[in-house]
Protein backbone atom coordinates (compact mmCIF):
# COMPACT_ATOMS: atom_id res chain seq x y z
CA UNK A 1 0.00 0.00 0.00
CA UNK A 2 1.38 3.40 -1.05
CA UNK A 3 2.26 5.99 1.77
CA UNK A 4 -0.17 9.11 1.78
CA UNK A 5 3.13 11.66 1.12
CA UNK A 6 2.58 9.19 -2.65
CA UNK A 7 -0.38 11.74 -3.20
CA UNK A 8 0.36 14.79 -4.18
CA UNK A 9 0.24 17.74 -0.91
CA UNK A 10 -3.02 19.50 -1.25
CA UNK A 11 -4.69 17.62 -3.58
CA UNK A 12 -8.06 15.35 -3.05
CA UNK A 13 -7.01 11.57 -3.60
CA UNK A 14 -9.16 9.83 -6.11
CA UNK A 15 -11.24 6.77 -6.18
CA UNK A 16 -8.93 5.58 -9.08
CA UNK A 17 -5.95 6.27 -6.41
CA UNK A 18 -7.56 4.31 -3.26
CA UNK A 19 -9.05 1.18 -6.09
CA UNK A 20 -5.35 1.24 -6.26
CA UNK A 21 -4.09 1.16 -3.09
CA UNK A 22 -6.99 -1.28 -2.05
CA UNK A 23 -6.37 -3.77 -4.83
CA UNK A 24 -9.74 -3.69 -6.43
CA UNK A 25 -11.24 -2.03 -9.54
CA UNK A 26 -13.24 1.30 -8.78
CA UNK A 27 -16.68 -0.58 -9.66
CA UNK A 28 -15.81 -2.00 -5.85
CA UNK A 29 -14.79 1.29 -4.50
CA UNK A 30 -17.91 2.81 -5.72
CA UNK A 31 -20.19 0.24 -4.18
CA UNK A 32 -18.63 0.19 -0.95
CA UNK A 33 -18.90 4.20 -0.85
CA UNK A 34 -22.36 3.52 -1.81
CA UNK A 35 -23.16 0.97 0.83
CA UNK A 36 -21.19 -2.20 0.55
CA UNK A 37 -23.69 -4.39 -1.58
CA UNK A 38 -22.55 -6.91 -3.24
CA UNK A 39 -19.17 -6.74 -1.78
CA UNK A 40 -17.37 -9.44 -0.20
CA UNK A 41 -16.69 -8.75 3.75
CA UNK A 42 -13.23 -8.88 3.46
CA UNK A 43 -13.09 -6.64 0.54
CA UNK A 44 -15.33 -4.16 2.39
CA UNK A 45 -13.14 -3.88 5.89
CA UNK A 46 -9.90 -3.24 3.29
CA UNK A 47 -11.34 -0.58 1.17
CA UNK A 48 -13.28 1.34 3.88
CA UNK A 49 -9.46 1.08 5.77
CA UNK A 50 -7.96 2.60 2.35
CA UNK A 51 -10.54 5.42 1.79
CA UNK A 52 -10.20 6.39 5.91
CA UNK A 53 -6.40 6.23 5.87
CA UNK A 54 -5.94 8.19 2.70
CA UNK A 55 -8.38 10.54 3.55
CA UNK A 56 -10.82 9.80 0.18
CA UNK A 57 -14.27 12.02 -0.33
CA UNK A 58 -16.61 11.35 -2.60
CA UNK A 59 -17.09 13.73 -5.34
CA UNK A 60 -20.25 15.18 -4.87
CA UNK A 61 -20.16 17.79 -7.55
CA UNK A 62 -19.24 14.68 -10.42
CA UNK A 63 -22.00 12.36 -8.39
CA UNK A 64 -24.77 15.42 -9.20
CA UNK A 65 -23.44 15.73 -12.81
CA UNK A 66 -24.39 11.96 -13.26
CA UNK A 67 -27.77 12.83 -11.58
CA UNK A 68 -27.36 11.85 -8.15
CA UNK A 69 -29.39 14.36 -5.09
CA UNK A 70 -26.78 16.62 -3.98
CA UNK A 71 -27.81 16.07 -0.70
CA UNK A 72 -28.91 18.97 0.39
CA UNK A 73 -31.91 21.31 0.99
CA UNK A 74 -32.47 24.95 1.77
CA UNK A 75 -34.32 26.87 4.08
CA UNK A 76 -34.96 30.73 4.00
CA UNK A 77 -36.43 32.50 6.65
CA UNK A 78 -36.68 36.24 7.45
CA UNK A 79 -33.95 36.54 9.48
CA UNK A 80 -31.44 33.97 11.45
CA UNK A 81 -31.32 35.98 14.88
CA UNK A 82 -34.84 35.74 15.50
CA UNK A 83 -35.24 32.69 18.19
CA UNK A 84 -37.90 31.79 16.71
CA UNK A 85 -36.52 31.12 12.99
CA UNK A 86 -33.35 29.91 14.72
CA UNK A 87 -35.22 27.55 16.94
CA UNK A 88 -36.90 25.96 13.72
CA UNK A 89 -33.60 25.87 11.06
CA UNK A 90 -32.17 24.00 14.15
CA UNK A 91 -35.20 21.43 14.36
CA UNK A 92 -34.68 21.17 10.31
CA UNK A 93 -30.78 20.39 10.80
CA UNK A 94 -31.50 17.53 12.99
CA UNK A 95 -33.73 15.79 10.58
CA UNK A 96 -31.92 17.28 7.62
CA UNK A 97 -28.69 15.39 9.50
CA UNK A 98 -30.61 12.18 9.55
CA UNK A 99 -31.42 11.82 5.96
CA UNK A 100 -27.16 12.42 5.47
CA UNK A 101 -27.82 16.21 4.04
CA UNK A 102 -26.88 19.56 4.86
CA UNK A 103 -29.21 22.10 5.58
CA UNK A 104 -28.02 25.93 3.94
CA UNK A 105 -29.81 28.55 5.44
CA UNK A 106 -30.93 32.45 3.97
CA UNK A 107 -31.92 35.43 5.49
CA UNK A 108 -34.00 37.74 3.95
CA UNK A 109 -35.62 39.91 6.12
CA UNK A 110 -39.30 39.90 4.60
CA UNK A 111 -37.83 41.62 1.41
CA UNK A 112 -39.77 40.25 -1.69
CA UNK A 113 -36.90 40.82 -3.61
CA UNK A 114 -33.83 39.33 -1.33
CA UNK A 115 -36.72 35.32 -1.39
CA UNK A 116 -36.78 35.38 -5.18
CA UNK A 117 -33.02 36.38 -4.98
CA UNK A 118 -32.35 33.86 -2.58
CA UNK A 119 -34.93 30.91 -3.99
CA UNK A 120 -33.02 31.33 -7.39
CA UNK A 121 -29.43 31.27 -5.55
CA UNK A 122 -30.20 28.39 -4.24
CA UNK A 123 -31.81 26.71 -7.73
CA UNK A 124 -28.28 27.00 -9.31
CA UNK A 125 -26.84 25.18 -6.12
CA UNK A 126 -28.90 22.13 -6.87
CA UNK A 127 -30.69 21.79 -3.67
CA UNK A 128 -32.93 18.44 -3.50
CA UNK A 129 -35.58 20.42 -1.79
CA UNK A 130 -36.54 23.78 -0.28
CA UNK A 131 -38.51 25.34 2.65
CA UNK A 132 -39.43 28.96 3.00
CA UNK A 133 -41.08 31.61 5.62
CA UNK A 134 -42.11 33.89 3.24
CA UNK A 135 -42.63 37.69 4.29
CA UNK A 136 -44.62 38.00 1.16
CA UNK A 137 -46.69 35.08 1.03
CA UNK A 138 -49.06 36.79 -1.08
CA UNK A 139 -46.69 37.76 -3.61
CA UNK A 140 -47.83 36.69 -7.03
CA UNK A 141 -44.16 36.25 -8.23
CA UNK A 142 -42.92 34.65 -5.52
CA UNK A 143 -45.91 31.51 -6.02
CA UNK A 144 -45.31 31.34 -9.79
CA UNK A 145 -41.73 31.11 -8.80
CA UNK A 146 -42.12 28.65 -6.40
CA UNK A 147 -44.23 26.81 -8.30
CA UNK A 148 -42.12 26.46 -11.12
CA UNK A 149 -39.10 24.73 -9.53
CA UNK A 150 -38.54 20.94 -10.34
CA UNK A 151 -38.00 20.19 -6.76
CA UNK A 152 -40.16 20.04 -3.93
CA UNK A 153 -41.25 22.95 -1.67
CA UNK A 154 -42.52 23.54 1.71
CA UNK A 155 -43.98 26.59 2.92
CA UNK A 156 -43.08 27.18 7.05
CA UNK A 157 -45.35 29.58 9.09
CA UNK A 158 -46.52 31.12 6.13
CA UNK A 159 -48.56 29.31 3.52
CA UNK A 160 -48.02 30.46 0.28
CA UNK A 161 -51.21 32.16 -1.67
CA UNK A 162 -52.57 30.58 -4.81
CA UNK A 163 -50.44 27.58 -4.72
CA UNK A 164 -50.43 23.87 -3.76
CA UNK A 165 -47.62 24.39 -2.17
CA UNK A 166 -47.92 22.47 1.25
CA UNK A 167 -47.15 24.44 4.60
CA UNK A 168 -46.55 24.01 8.20
CA UNK A 169 -48.37 26.19 10.47
CA UNK A 170 -49.83 27.12 13.43
CA UNK A 171 -53.65 28.45 14.29
CA UNK A 172 -52.59 31.94 15.07
CA UNK A 173 -56.45 33.11 14.68
CA UNK A 174 -57.89 30.46 17.23
CA UNK A 175 -54.62 30.89 19.30
CA UNK A 176 -55.67 34.85 19.35
CA UNK A 177 -59.47 34.21 19.93
CA UNK A 178 -58.04 32.29 23.36
CA UNK A 179 -56.17 34.90 24.68
CA UNK A 180 -58.50 37.50 23.95
CA UNK A 181 -61.25 34.85 25.68
CA UNK A 182 -58.66 34.51 28.60
CA UNK A 183 -58.48 38.33 29.33
CA UNK A 184 -62.02 38.48 29.52
CA UNK A 185 -62.58 35.44 31.61
CA UNK A 186 -60.23 37.90 34.32
CA UNK A 187 -63.40 40.46 33.81
CA UNK A 188 -61.09 43.09 31.41
CA UNK A 189 -63.18 44.74 28.98
CA UNK A 190 -61.29 46.84 27.44
CA UNK A 191 -58.57 45.02 25.36
CA UNK A 192 -56.13 46.69 22.95
CA UNK A 193 -54.54 44.96 20.99
CA UNK A 194 -51.07 46.05 19.68
CA UNK A 195 -48.66 45.23 16.27
CA UNK A 196 -46.78 46.05 14.11
CA UNK A 197 -45.65 43.99 10.27
CA UNK A 198 -49.66 43.21 9.54
CA UNK A 199 -48.67 42.40 6.03
CA UNK A 200 -47.43 39.42 7.22
CA UNK A 201 -49.47 36.70 7.23
CA UNK A 202 -49.40 35.07 10.75
CA UNK A 203 -50.26 39.07 12.12
CA UNK A 204 -53.07 39.02 10.12
CA UNK A 205 -54.44 36.01 11.21
CA UNK A 206 -53.99 36.95 15.31
CA UNK A 207 -55.47 40.00 14.10
CA UNK A 208 -58.85 38.13 12.69
CA UNK A 209 -58.26 36.54 15.82
CA UNK A 210 -58.64 39.80 17.93
CA UNK A 211 -61.55 41.01 15.82
CA UNK A 212 -63.31 37.99 16.23
CA UNK A 213 -63.62 37.48 19.83
CA UNK A 214 -63.59 41.08 20.57
CA UNK A 215 -66.87 41.48 18.27
CA UNK A 216 -68.61 38.29 19.21
CA UNK A 217 -68.55 39.89 23.09
CA UNK A 218 -69.59 43.53 21.88
CA UNK A 219 -66.45 44.84 23.05
CA UNK A 220 -64.63 48.13 21.60
CA UNK A 221 -61.82 47.16 19.36
CA UNK A 222 -58.79 48.71 20.25
CA UNK A 223 -56.34 47.95 17.23
CA UNK A 224 -52.82 49.77 16.54
CA UNK A 225 -50.23 48.40 14.31
CA UNK A 226 -48.30 51.10 14.46
CA UNK A 227 -45.75 49.03 17.24
CA UNK A 228 -42.24 47.89 15.94
CA UNK A 229 -39.76 49.18 18.36
CA UNK A 230 -39.71 50.99 22.31
CA UNK A 231 -40.69 54.50 21.11
CA UNK A 232 -43.49 53.41 18.82
CA UNK A 233 -44.43 51.25 21.86
CA UNK A 234 -44.87 54.26 24.46
CA UNK A 235 -46.37 56.39 21.74
CA UNK A 236 -49.33 53.60 21.52
CA UNK A 237 -49.64 53.24 25.10
CA UNK A 238 -49.59 56.62 26.06
CA UNK A 239 -52.38 57.24 23.40
CA UNK A 240 -54.58 54.71 25.11
CA UNK A 241 -54.09 55.50 28.50
CA UNK A 242 -55.34 59.55 27.13
CA UNK A 243 -57.95 58.15 25.25
CA UNK A 244 -62.08 57.96 26.55
CA UNK A 245 -61.51 54.52 26.07
CA UNK A 246 -58.56 53.37 28.68
CA UNK A 247 -57.19 50.07 28.27
CA UNK A 248 -57.11 47.32 31.57
CA UNK A 249 -55.75 44.72 29.29
CA UNK A 250 -53.27 44.57 26.26
CA UNK A 251 -52.23 41.47 23.96
CA UNK A 252 -49.56 41.72 21.92
CA UNK A 253 -48.98 39.60 18.40
CA UNK A 254 -45.33 39.39 18.70
CA UNK A 255 -42.31 38.36 21.31
CA UNK A 256 -40.45 41.72 20.87
CA UNK A 257 -43.91 43.85 21.08
CA UNK A 258 -44.39 42.13 24.08
CA UNK A 259 -41.12 42.80 25.73
CA UNK A 260 -41.14 46.40 24.49
CA UNK A 261 -44.90 46.94 25.81
CA UNK A 262 -43.63 45.55 29.10
CA UNK A 263 -41.07 47.98 29.11
CA UNK A 264 -43.41 50.86 28.56
CA UNK A 265 -45.70 49.59 31.44
CA UNK A 266 -42.66 50.05 33.72
CA UNK A 267 -41.22 52.99 33.20
CA UNK A 268 -44.33 54.61 33.33
CA UNK A 269 -45.35 52.82 36.90
CA UNK A 270 -48.59 51.25 35.80
CA UNK A 271 -48.76 47.81 37.25
CA UNK A 272 -49.03 44.35 35.72
CA UNK A 273 -51.31 42.72 35.95
CA UNK A 274 -53.74 45.12 38.22
CA UNK A 275 -54.11 48.08 36.68
CA UNK A 276 -53.15 46.44 32.99
CA UNK A 277 -52.75 42.77 32.11
CA UNK A 278 -51.06 41.35 29.80
CA UNK A 279 -50.56 38.46 27.58
CA UNK A 280 -48.43 38.13 24.02
CA UNK A 281 -47.99 35.67 21.68
CA UNK A 282 -45.12 33.49 20.88
CA UNK A 283 -42.72 33.01 24.33
CA UNK A 284 -39.28 34.30 24.96
CA UNK A 285 -36.49 33.20 27.08
CA UNK A 286 -36.88 35.75 30.24
CA UNK A 287 -40.81 35.62 30.25
CA UNK A 288 -40.94 33.17 32.76
CA UNK A 289 -38.47 35.10 34.83
CA UNK A 290 -40.01 38.81 34.88
CA UNK A 291 -42.27 39.78 37.94
CA UNK A 292 -44.66 39.10 36.97
CA UNK A 293 -43.90 36.48 34.67
CA UNK A 294 -45.69 36.70 31.10
CA UNK A 295 -48.38 35.09 30.02
CA UNK A 296 -48.00 33.93 26.39
CA UNK A 297 -49.40 31.72 23.73
CA UNK A 298 -46.58 29.32 23.03
CA UNK A 299 -45.98 28.25 19.30
CA UNK A 300 -44.37 24.37 18.79
CA UNK A 301 -41.67 25.85 17.48
CA UNK A 302 -39.16 22.68 17.41
CA UNK A 303 -42.97 20.89 15.29
CA UNK A 304 -42.64 23.54 13.13
CA UNK A 305 -39.24 22.81 12.26
CA UNK A 306 -39.10 19.04 12.44
CA UNK A 307 -42.65 18.84 10.90
CA UNK A 308 -41.76 21.04 7.42
CA UNK A 309 -38.63 19.05 7.22
CA UNK A 310 -40.20 15.08 7.60
CA UNK A 311 -42.51 16.61 4.64
CA UNK A 312 -39.67 17.93 2.66
CA UNK A 313 -38.19 14.79 2.63
CA UNK A 314 -41.16 12.70 2.32
CA UNK A 315 -41.77 14.26 -0.77
CA UNK A 316 -38.42 14.47 -1.98
CA UNK A 317 -37.99 10.49 -1.46
CA UNK A 318 -41.36 9.87 -2.52
CA UNK A 319 -42.53 9.63 -6.43
CA UNK A 320 -42.80 13.06 -8.14
CA UNK A 321 -45.62 12.09 -10.24
CA UNK A 322 -47.96 11.02 -7.01
CA UNK A 323 -47.79 14.74 -5.74
CA UNK A 324 -47.44 16.43 -9.06
CA UNK A 325 -51.54 16.82 -8.88
CA UNK A 326 -51.76 17.43 -4.90
CA UNK A 327 -54.01 19.40 -3.47
CA UNK A 328 -52.04 21.80 -0.75
CA UNK A 329 -51.22 19.69 2.27
CA UNK A 330 -51.54 22.23 5.32
CA UNK A 331 -50.37 20.90 8.63
CA UNK A 332 -51.71 22.84 11.61
CA UNK A 333 -50.41 22.68 15.00
CA UNK A 334 -51.68 23.77 18.06
CA UNK A 335 -50.07 26.79 20.40
CA UNK A 336 -50.58 26.56 24.15
CA UNK A 337 -52.04 29.51 26.56
CA UNK A 338 -48.73 29.65 29.22
CA UNK A 339 -50.31 31.05 32.24
CA UNK A 340 -47.88 33.35 34.29
CA UNK A 341 -48.51 35.93 36.54
CA UNK A 342 -49.17 38.96 34.08
CA UNK A 343 -52.62 38.27 32.95
CA UNK A 344 -54.17 38.03 36.34
CA UNK A 345 -53.59 34.43 37.05
CA UNK A 346 -51.87 33.35 40.53
CA UNK A 347 -48.74 31.32 39.48
CA UNK A 348 -46.55 32.09 43.01
CA UNK A 349 -45.24 36.01 41.20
Amino acid sequence: MPRKSAIKKNSHPTLSQVARAAGVGTTTVSRVINGGDFVNPKTLAKVRRVIESMGYMPNQAARVLKGDRTKTIGLIIPSIADPFFASCAEAAHAVARTHDSLLIVTATQNDLKNEIENVKMLVRHRVDGLMIAAGNSRSKSLSQLLQRLSMPVVAIDRPISDSNIPAVITDNFVAAKLAVQHLMEHGRRRIACLTGEQELFTIRERIRGYRAAIKHAGLPILLDTSVGDFDSAMRSIQRLLASDCCPDAIFTLKNSTTIYTFEVLQKLGIKVPESIALVGFDDFELASTLRPSISVLQQPVQDIGRTATELLFERLLGSAERHSNDTRQLKLLETHLILRGSCGCVVGD
